[in-house]
């Protein structure tokens, strides 16, 4: 029988063992996913232009050859590039440095501010450099080459992260990855089109909001990007600093392209992003079979919504795409209309889209689309317009200002409208959609061959007036709505009544103030205004959910 003392000696050695090898462990995994996160970047074979250096010819207004980047009297950015994919990045990088470093200043304080924990941050960081590590094999060598130059203006302050190049090349899978950690569509997006008998003039009208919120100082410096690549068609963009993919977009052939977001199950792995398929198809695409066979060609880890106008066919379609297949929904009538599900035949029946339109809010804006087009005479542009920043629910009820079953949440990074046949686009100045959309002529915007003077480019008499709602005292409430919402989520002391005044109708409302109260430990408080949420309009099954199970957990506190 062996002695206590050596037991007990035998013991510690083993379980020093099993530390060490637990440490060992660990080791390994961390120096695993270091190496595989390492990503590096293509090999130039001409880096003359890396000699280059921008010309502030006025404030602000910048030139390097025919390339310029300049800021509207309208608030938005404005830049055109050129040649080759190399050359585009450096000078697109240069051009617009500032921008750059600030985008990504405004990125990281937002994912600081969802995640605190230093501890998940760095997890976040080796976690996204494992699920991205076969990021670069899925992205084609132009747009490498055109990051990989972009990236030589990036911020060397966030080298913890990743090389510069590495971090604006993972960027372009932010959204990708937000969307497939959270297995839901994190923009609920909003686009429609009209043409033929539905158009007043007959032409076609696309009009979209782009509902992607990264935190207010994300959405505040966009720009409007032209770009003449040395292969493929010209084309703009709505884009901020940093990004080559395309979310919004038309190229010279009347070809324009948006993407909606639809829910997708969680990957193993990262595959090409999404604005990165629709930025191929912005440029190398006419016609919609043209636009088919790219987004056939690329593989994606999310399930996404393509809708494409071809002026060349003279109709929009949405090209439906998960992980695994590809469909292609065509209205077969001379009017579209796409939120954030499935309508073609091959996966409007999918279990995964059936669930979204269930208990999403996707399914009520659709049909508050339809209802709108339904209801009003022949299509324009100003009503486009007018389509995009309506706030009312179904039968025009008011169901509170940001709820995410209106067509405008007042979230929107912008809004946008296109008519392919004229080149002609309209773009949202700030804030959300609510601002002036002004108008550029690609025709006449490419024809510049280098900005000289720092002028004007967009078409003034095009111009669609501000929202009449930026006058009012219900959108000075929604901006104190918005300041209370904040004092709530940062635990602060609010007057909560006065903050239920603000918003009255809208069933968010009431939710906060119900979480408030309920933190407060006031539980009859609590459970009345969550039965009052109740009695609105609420936008996702989930949210009604919650409601539920806090009204439960106020009547338990309560007995």
């Amino acid at each position: 029988m062996p002695k206590p003392r050596k037991t007990k000696f035998r013991l510690l050695i083993i379980l020093r063992n099993a530390v060490l090898a637990f440490i060992g462990l660990l080791l390994i995994g961390f120096i695993y996913l270091y190496s595989v996160s390492i990503v590096k970047p293509p090999q130039i074979a001409d880096v003359s232009v890396d000699k280059l250096n921008r010309k502030e010819l006025s404030t602000g207004f910048y030139t390097i050859g025919n390339n310029w980047f300049r800021k509207s009297n309208t608030g938005l950015y404005e830049m055109y590039v050129e040649g080759e994919p190399y050359q585009r990045g450096i000078v697109n990088g240069l051009l617009s440095k500032e921008l750059v470093i600030k985008q990504e200043v405004a990125f990281s304080d937002q994912i600081n501010k969802m995640i605190p924990s230093k501890f998940y941050l760095n997890f976040l960081k080796y976690f996204i450099g494992w699920f991205n590590r076969h990021l670069a094999e899925n992205v084609n060598e132009e747009y490498k080459e055109e990051i990989y130059g972009i990236s030589q203006s990036a911020s060397n302050d966030f080298q913890y992260i990743g090389s510069n190049y590495q971090r604006i090349l993972n960027y372009h899978a932010a959204h990708d990855i937000g969307h497939a950690l959270q297995s839901m569509a994190l923009v609920g997006c909003t686009s429609f089109g009209t043409w033929n008998d539905r158009s007043a003039d007959s032409t076609m009208i696309i009009g979209r909001n782009f509902d992607f919120y990264a935190g207010d100082k994300f959405a505040e410096d966009k720009i409007v990007e032209f770009v003449n690549p040395s292969k493929g068609y010209k084309y703009m963009s709505v884009t901020w600093g940093g990004f080559v993919g395309v979310v919004s977009g038309m190229n010279d052939q009347g070809l324009a392209v948006t993407i909606n977001a639809a829910k997708t199950s969680i990957p193993s792995g990262s595959a090409t992003p999404v604005s990165l398929v629709a930025r191929e198809i912005l440029q190398y695409a006419k016609n919609i079979k043209e636009a088919q066979s790219i987004a056939a060609s690329r593989k994606m880890f999310v399930s996404e919504s393509f809708m494409v106008a071809s002026a060349n066919d003279n109709k929009a379609v949405i090209i439906e795409k998960t992980p695994d297949t590809l469909d292609v929904y065509d209205p077969h009538q001379n009017s579209i209309v796409c939120a954030n599900h499935f309508q073609s035949k091959g996966l409007v029946t999918s279990a995964q889209n059936v669930e979204q339109v269930k208990e999403s809010a996707s399914d009520y804006r659709y049909k508050r689309v339809v209802e709108l087009l339904e209801t009003t005479e022949p299509n324009t542009v100003q009503r486009t317009v007018d389509i995009l920043r309506n706030q009312k629910g179904l039968q025009n009820a008011n169901i509170g200002m940001g709820n995410e079953k209106a067509i405008n949440q007042l979230i929107a990074h912008h809004s946008i409208v296109f008519e392919p046949q004229k080149k002609i686009v309209w773009v949202s100045t700030s804030p959300w959609q609510l601002g002036e959309f002004v108008a550029y002529d690609l025709n006449k915007v490419f024809a510049i061959h280098g900005l000289q003077s720092n002028h004007e480019v967009y078409e003034s008499a095009l111009t669609i007036p501000a929202d009449p709602f930026l006058a009012t005292d219900d959108y000075k409430k929604f901006l104190s709505f918005r300041s209370f919402k904040q004092k709530i989520a940062d635990k602060e002391n609010v007057d909560i009544n006065a903050f239920i005044k603000l918003n009255p109708q809208y069933y968010h409302t009431f939710v906060l103030a119900g979480d408030y109260e309920f933190n407060q430990h006031n539980f009859a408080k609590a459970l009345g205004f969550y039965k009052t949420a109740l009695t609105k309009v609420i936008a996702t099954k989930g949210e009604e959910k919650h409601i539920h199970e806090q009204i439960k957990n106020c009547r338990a506190k309560l007995n």
